[in-house]
């Protein structure tokens, strides 16, 4: 096992302040790797996505859900999870048993706002690619789409031009392939017949869009915001998309969501002040999921969506523990840290600390 110099060599170390108190230090912080990290992927990007925390914490135990649990108690030094919400949680309780620190990816329900000045050609076909990419099975895709009222009616007009063109498929021409479990099929076809069932309406797909392994593009339009399909992690490939008055209800609406996750924007004039205003961990402007092929910037989200980071610095970071070290590199002649102190040095110590720090100290 390596010794604390080799330990030190693989780590970052910066010089800190020490403060005006005391002059007589100096301070540095290390960060050190944790050990062992246990990382729980996730079915859809069962590669890349768990690569994000393998490479920075270079573990790899391959396996399902009875893998993952004997990780959670193998007395790994940290874990990363990629997930659902209601896994997450199973994951965490079983850290807590331990304390073991975790990073917590758990989905996302991801929206894009269409501003009215927003290129709307440009928009459709973001929004199209961001919901319908891999089916649908993407944490950071889009599902839901707040568009101003003046360009709604343009906007899904070319939408669902677009969409229809997809073909589902195994084969060399398919626009996107099958659902990887069955399972997530009746989520889907759960969402699509609960929109339909309180008000929303198909301009393409619908039900009949979920087939035996595959699910043709399905965009819901008028969908409540209390239902399935605008609350929940659909994970599949649909879109809703809701007329709003003005950017504050598309912000308030995509801020309602538990989840946190990525969002897009689309607007020339104003995209990073409406980016600024959401509360997500990651937002693409002009454009969608630009943040995930960035390996210089953070990745991760808020709230339901989980916390901690990958990739980038702050990747790093997450599998290192940081070390304080102070060095006294002279005695002060005032003896203040022991029990020899006189009274002279606490007034003394009384002076500096109201000229430091103010008078009513």
């Amino acid at each position: 096992m390596p010794g604390p110099r080799a330990a030190r060599r693989g780590c970052s170390a910066g010089a800190v302040a020490p403060g005006a108190l005391l002059p007589h230090f100096a301070a540095t912080v290390e960060y050190l790797p944790y050990g062992v990290v246990g990382v729980i992927g996730p079915w859809n990007f069962p590669v890349y996505t768990p690569m994000g925390s393998i490479a920075y914490a270079l573990c790899l135990v391959t396996g399902l859900g009875e893998t993952g649990g004997a990780l959670c108690g193998a007395g790994v030094d940290k874990l990363a999870f990629t997930g659902s919400p209601a896994t997450a949680r199973k994951v965490l309780a079983a850290c807590a048993e331990e304390l073991i620190p975790a990073v917590i990816e758990g989905g996302g329900k991801d929206a894009m706002v269409v501003a009215d000045d927003a290129d709307v050609e440009a928009a459709a076909d973001a929004a199209l690619w961001g919901g319908m990419f891999n089916a649908g099975q993407t944490c950071i895709g889009i599902e839901r789409v707040y568009v101003h009222e003046r360009v709604y009616n343009p906007f899904v007009a070319e939408l669902a031009r677009r969409a229809r063109e997809l073909q589902p498929g195994s084969d060399a021409g398919a626009s996107y392939g099958p659902m990887t479990l069955p399972g997530q099929l009746d989520v889907v076809r759960r969402h699509i017949a609960d929109a339909l069932k309180r008000g929303g309406r198909a301009v393409v797909g619908g039900e009949d869009a979920v087939g035996e392994r595959t699910i043709a593009p399905t965009v819901l339009l008028d969908v409540p915001e209390d239902s399935d399909a605008v609350r929940e992690e659909t994970f599949g490939p649909t879109l809703t998309v809701t007329k709003v008055a003005d950017v504050d209800e598309a912000v308030d609406l995509v801020n309602a969501s538990a989840y946190g996750l990525g969002s897009a924007v689309f607007s020339r004039q104003h995209g990073d002040e409406i980016a600024g205003r959401l509360r997500v961990g990651m937002c693409s402007v002009n454009s969608v999921i630009g943040f995930a092929a960035m390996p210089t910037v953070p990745f991760g989200g808020r709230g339901a969506s989980g916390f901690g980071r990958i990739h980038g610095p702050d990747g790093l970071r997450e599998f290192a523990y940081p070390r304080s070290v102070a060095r006294q590199r002279f005695a002060l002649p005032l003896a203040i840290q022991s029990f020899r102190r006189t009274e002279r040095t606490d007034r003394l110590l009384a002076r500096v600390i109201r000229l430091r720090h103010g008078r009513r100290l």
